[in-house]
């Protein structure tokens, strides 16, 4: 990564808000939000509780924005933060290195608790990328500083992905080369004994890769764990396919590896009547052949017959994936039937642990009307963990043009529309709810209580800028609570004029930031609550809070109190 060059960002960040709404900078101390032509440095943070005293500097849209505390800043850019990714106000090497720096500096002050987000980071919030580099840095940090313990732990929590050891080792070598420090080197034999077998070798062990199994072997040298003997074989064959592909033979006793060295031994002119014969399903399945390396090994494309050979044999999260290919194949009526009921299932949906907008993803990537009835019934199943929120409740979905930009280049799906699917999912769970878009206006968005969530989210519209205050002032009407789904990133209005002013201090009130940024658009306290992403597991603390409970942080057990 480059180095952040804070000179750099602030023009960037005054001539992007010049164009937003001229005068603000210009020619020195024009008004409140500038001193002389530069942002105001940032004092003190005050405590959560202190809100009148909490620091204030403009957002990127000129708003007031007030500084977060490191571990709520860390905590909302780590669970809206993919690696490498710009957002719409920010820099992907921006973004990256403030990241890097939140974590080396609560890897030495907070080191527990830093351990705790990680892991919860990885496992609950299912953030891949952030939480691999997040571990890399977190002991890189401690190594440096002469800190012992909790490196080790920390990288073995977040690889939970066989090909996870190699992908941190890849970070990890690019940034700091291949000396490896020893908490690095044992958490990562740690995850190894845990996570090689032979399928995963067959899944994750392909030369597109980084680091192979036999490199990760190679820089950390583990041994079998205690209870896996065979694991000695199975790495000795990981090192074979690494450095003598043409020779490696599967260990005696892995009936897996030998089908699959079998099939793939088969002369290519065989290949595509072995799979789309009789029994060509069960051929692929023994084998353990994934989807992804079908096509490669059949030398050519996957027509209907192939993909219906392959079905039987992928997961939901696969499946869904491939809506589309299916279709475009001309996947028969019987595999078809097939593919909804599994990736409408309950437990299968569980199992896959998909975030509710791959669902909508999947739903505007197909033409074909087969799939709706089946992604309906999975994204339901998939926001199971939204809570029955009683009495009365404002649910706000921002609009604005930053929320449609989106979280990656990987993905069709705007940050907008995650917002959308959440927010409804809230109104629509609770006793009694107002549905409220907004952006530069604002405006109620009708649902049904029995209505497909996917439907429902049909109904927002693109609303330009981010008046939040105005939003608030016009629809707060002495509700139960208020819920905000955004960037954080409020226009500016008049000075004072606070986004969340019109709510009264006794009401919750609980943000989901998408985005990330380092500023709030509101004063921490009591009665005021920010989380990052769009993970369900955040959704269960909202009951807890409102319960009296102290929910603390989502991997921290609650406490009554």
């Amino acid at each position: 990564m480059t180095r952040f060059n804070r000179q750099r960002a602030k023009a960037e960040a005054r001539a992007e808000v010049q164009v937003e709404i001229p005068g603000v900078t210009a020619g020195g101390a024009t008004s409140p939000l500038s001193t002389h032509g530069r942002w105001k440095e940032p004092a003190p943070y005050t405590a959560p509780g202190a809100v009148a005293r909490a620091t204030w500097m403009p957002g990127h849209q000129g708003g007031e924005g007030f500084v977060r505390e490191p571990k709520d800043e860390l905590f909302v850019l780590a669970t809206t933060h993919l690696v490498g990714q710009p957002s719409f106000y920010e820099g992907a090497e921006a973004r990256d290195e403030r990241y890097v720096r939140l974590v080396h500096q609560l890897a030495l002050s907070d080191p527990e608790w830093t351990l705790g987000l990680l892991g919860w980071l990885r496992t609950e919030a299912r953030m891949r990328t952030a939480s691999l580099v997040g571990a890399a840095e977190f002991a890189r940090a401690r190594v440096t500083a002469g800190a012992a313990g909790l490196s080790r732990q920390a990288v073995d929590s977040v690889l939970q992905r066989p090909d996870e050891p190699g992908e941190l080792l890849a970070y990890w070598t690019s940034r700091y080369g291949r000396r490896l420090p020893q908490p690095v080197k044992r958490g990562v034999a740690d995850a190894v004994r845990r996570l090689y077998t032979g399928r995963a070798l067959l899944k994750y062990d392909t030369g597109s890769r980084a680091y192979r199994f036999g490199d990760v072997l190679e820089l950390t040298h583990p041994a079998p764990a205690r209870d896996r003997p065979w694991q000695g074989e199975l790495f000795r064959y990981a090192l074979d396919r690494r450095h003598h592909p043409d020779r490696a033979a599967p260990p005696a006793g892995e009936p897996l590896l030998a089908a699959h060295h079998a099939l793939m031994s088969v002369p290519v002119e065989r290949r595509y009547a072995l799979v789309t014969g009789e029994g060509g399903a069960g051929r692929l399945a023994a084998a353990g052949m994934t989807w992804e390396a079908l096509a490669g090994w059949l030398r050519g494309p996957l027509d209907a017959a192939v993909w219906e050979a392959v079905i039987p044999s992928m997961g939901a999260m696969a499946l869904v994936r491939n809506l589309r290919n299916f279709d475009l194949a001309g996947v028969g009526d019987e595999a078809a039937a097939d593919v909804a009921r599994r990736i409408s299932d309950p437990e299968e949906v569980a199992r896959s642990r998909q975030f509710p907008f791959r669902f909508l993803a999947a739903h505007r990537n197909v033409s074909s009307a087969r799939w709706a009835e089946a992604l309906e019934s999975a994204l339901g199943h998939s926001l199971a963990n939204v809570p029955a929120l009683p009495g009365r409740t404002l649910v706000l979905v921002d609009r604005s043009g930053s929320m449609f930009d989106r979280p990656s280049s990987g993905t069709e799906l705007n940050r907008a529309d995650s917002a959308a699917i959440f927010g409804t999912a809230l109104a629509v769970r609770a006793e009694r709810a107002d549905l409220v878009e907004f952006g530069s206006d604002s405006r109620p968005v009708e649902f049904g209580r029995d209505e497909s969530v996917l439907r429902a989210v049909d109904r927002f519209h693109d609303l330009g800028g981010t008046d939040t205050a105005r939003a608030v002032t016009r629809h707060y009407r002495a509700h139960d609570r208020v819920v905000v789904v955004t960037d954080e990133q409020a226009q500016w209005v008049r000075p004072g004029h606070r986004p969340l002013g019109a709510v009264p201090k006794h009401v919750p009130v609980y943000t989901w930031n998408l985005a990330g940024y380092a500023l709030a658009h509101n004063a921490p306290g009591p009665h005021r609550h920010t989380f990052g992403g769009l993970s369900d597991a955040a959704f269960r603390l909202i009951p807890l809070l409102e319960e009296g409970r102290r929910a603390g942080w989502p991997w921290e057990r609650p406490l009554t109190g």
